[in-house]
């Protein structure tokens, strides 16, 4: 698609420069609700009010270039220009196929060359930095001081880190972790937070801080500071690093250089996002990360297949009743292959080991790995394979590695292990995006941040991790508490971007029997949340992470999942209060695909299903847990019966639990 695509403007309005003597500017949302009033008579600070009440006080923002100079700290002449958008953009492998976008925006130019860009949404905030001059330069700070009227309740994920590691330790992280809630004075100064994060800055009123079009520039890290403040922080450029880590297939920086990015002309920084939200299903619901982030590079995007994946690690490779001796060979995968066939799911994956370890070597392939063999008859079953691929391993033979292993049919690749979003890093991951589109690849960044947008600026990048996924029950304690930070997630780390959580569990648990095991691992939760997870989750490259033993013995909830597409012509939100219960319906054609879940709280929810066209009538396919479920979480109840407009279906979840449903047109 051409850029002229990318967004239909309905409507574009200029105002002339204002007054250089004009102290503040004020911008509203196209519903006139949220407010943003920028001071522009000193220094460039901005405050939110939401129906006229302050939600965000006034926040300083600068950006210190290396030399000395500051922009944004002593301000002189400013002129603004105010615009406005109605418009759709094409969204062809996420929650719908196309999203409104209508904004209010405001343009300063602070310098000679610097801009600043806001834009005011009907659900939130965003501003960033734009660097108008041709000669390179280094960003030594880029500065925003979050400031809130009281103190406040934040949820927030902290960088997983040993008690007392600097921020340098910390900035060498896996954007893994639940959530923490508790006031903003309780917050631990000493520790990173990684966004996205939310805070209740009035009661009733949360606002979420996550940023967009993160290419080629350090993450934003927050961190409590003096007062009812949060700080933005970043990870210095690195200047020397060395191979090691995780069998050696990552990259450890050793020094750092005293700016944290190098700008080498004209470009845009990425937006600082504040989602403003007075009902916590605005927050599940915004598509502020796509619609900030640049279009697509991809100019042709037909050959890009989302799809759900058989996946090898999570089971560890335990598939029984076969006469070989399962693990990483090729009879192993033909099982694999076998099953993806059988129930129509696109891939499979081989993950770590196919490559000889410890090498960082993607083209040394295990002798129990005929790879030419394995690519030609996965071709006649119908299904794709993909292969995981170490950062350093990836990294540095990319073209070579890319262009070999798509010439010998492999769909794309699950990269994993790069745990920093320093620039060094986020340069990598544009490079990794494009070189992939080259040669027809698609990408699952594992071990990776937050998507920021990408997935809309490189659409062949189908899903992300930088989430405390599934793959945790396999070696956490018992007092980690998966199940509430499932009903958490909808509502903050989705709202960037895809996840690659990977669902599918058959062995469920109930609270108290759960216990971690690598080798046979186990949800928390029943059976039927993990069903609804395939609603609940974005997640256009999907998994399947039980063994396919586990799942030929359990036909009724594999077809089902086998059955729920990736991708969707519309998402909405029915339900939800964040870290409770959460209920989402998705489009695909002329069929619903709904899912819920709740918290360790057993609850009774009612359906309501008014938004269904009127008149016609639909056969509901439904999972439910169980009238057991409470004592055993892989306890469910599967019925059908007939629903239309106006229906309202009671379901009863247990602690942990959840329910799964299809919606077929009659």
């Amino acid at each position: 698609m051409n850029k002229l695509s990318i967004i239909t403007l309905a409507s574009l309005l200029t105002v002339s420069a204002a007054s250089a003597k004009q102290s503040t500017q004020t911008l509203s949302s196209p519903d006139g609700k949220i407010t943003v009033t920028v001071n522009t008579g000193d220094k460039l600070a901005y405050s939110i009010a939401l129906n006229g009440r302050t939600v965000l006080e006034q926040t300083p923002i600068s950006i210190d270039i290396a030399g000395g100079k500051s922009i944004g700290t002593s301000l002189k002449g400013v002129s603004a220009r105010k615009g406005k958008v109605d418009g759709t953009v094409p969204s062809p492998f996420y929650r719908s196929t196309s999203i409104a976008e209508k904004y209010n925006s405001l343009t300063l130019k602070v310098d000679r060359e610097w801009n600043v860009d806001f834009r005011a949404y009907d659900d939130g905030v965003a501003y960033r930095f734009e660097y108008t001059g041709k000669k390179p330069l280094d960003i030594a700070a880029e500065n925003a001081r979050f400031t809130f009227t009281g103190d406040a309740v934040a949820t927030v994920p902290y960088v997983k880190a040993e008690e007392g590691a600097s921020f340098e330790k910390q900035f060498f992280n896996s954007f893994e972790n639940t959530y923490t809630t508790a006031k903003l004075s309780a917050l631990d100064s000493r520790r990173l937070i990684f966004t996205p994060a939310v805070v209740e800055a009035v009661p009733g009123v949360k606002l979420m801080f996550m940023e967009s079009g993160l290419l080629n520039y350090p993450g934003m890290y927050l961190n409590k500071t003096d007062g009812n403040a949060l700080r933005a922080m970043f990870a210095p450029y690195p200047k020397t690093t060395q191979q090691g880590g995780h069998n050696k297939l990552q990259s450890l920086v050793k020094s750092r250089e005293t700016y944290i990015a190098h700008i080498d002309g004209p470009r845009a920084l990425p937006w600082r996002v504040c989602v403003v939200a007075d009902d916590d299903r605005t927050l599940a619901s915004t598509e502020l990360s796509y619609l900030l982030a640049e279009p697509s590079r991809v100019t042709d995007t037909s050959w890009i297949k989302p799809g759900k994946v058989a996946w090898d690690w999570w089971n560890a490779w335990n598939i029984d009743g076969v006469d070989f001796e399962a693990g990483i060979n090729n009879q192993t995968y033909k099982f694999y292959i076998d099953f993806a066939s059988k129930y129509g799911i696109e891939y499979v994956i081989l993950d770590e080991g196919w490559a000889v370890n410890k090498k960082a070597d993607l083209f040394q392939v295990v002798p129990e790995i005929n790879l030419e063999e394995l690519v030609e008859y996965a071709r006649t079953k119908n299904v794709g394979l993909i292969l995981w691929a170490g950062y350093y391993a990836f990294n540095r033979d990319m073209e070579h590695v890319c262009k070999h292993y798509s010439e010998m049919g492999i769909k794309g690749f699950k990269v994993d292990f790069m745990d920093r979003d320093d620039q060094q890093m986020t340069d990598f991951e544009d490079r990794a995006a494009a070189m992939a589109a080259k040669y027809g690849l698609v990408l699952d960044l594992h071990g990776s941040y937050k998507p920021a947008g990408m997935n809309r600026t490189y659409p062949n990048v189908l899903n992300f991790e930088g989430v405390h996924g599934l793959e945790q029950m396999k070696w956490s304690k018992q007092g980690v508490d998966q199940v509430t930070y499932d009903v958490q997630l909808p509502f903050i780390r989705q709202a960037s971007g895809p996840m690659d959580y990977t669902q599918g569990a058959m062995r469920n648990a109930t609270k108290k029997n759960y216990a971690p095991v690598n080798s046979e691992p186990m949800s928390q939760g029943t059976r039927c949340r993990q069903l609804a997870m395939y609603m609940v989750f974005d997640a256009p490259l999907n998994m399947l992470c039980d063994s396919p033993s586990a799942y030929m013995r359990e036909p009724e909830c594999t077809e089902f999942i086998a059955g729920v597409p990736t991708y969707w012509d519309e998402t909405r939100i029915l339900a939800g209060k964040m870290g409770e219960y959460i209920i989402t319906a998705r489009r695909k054609g002329d069929n619903w695909y709904i899912g819920g879940m709740t918290n360790w709280d057993a609850r009774d929810m009612e359906l309501d299903l008014s938004f269904l066209e009127s008149g016609k009538t639909y056969e509901a396919d439904i999972f439910a847990d169980g009238v057991n479920a409470h004592r055993i979480a892989r306890d469910f109840r599967h019925y059908s019966t007939t629903v239309e407009a106006g229906t309202k279906l009671p379901l009863h979840a247990a602690p942990g639990g959840g329910f799964a449903l299809k919606l077929t047109l009659n």
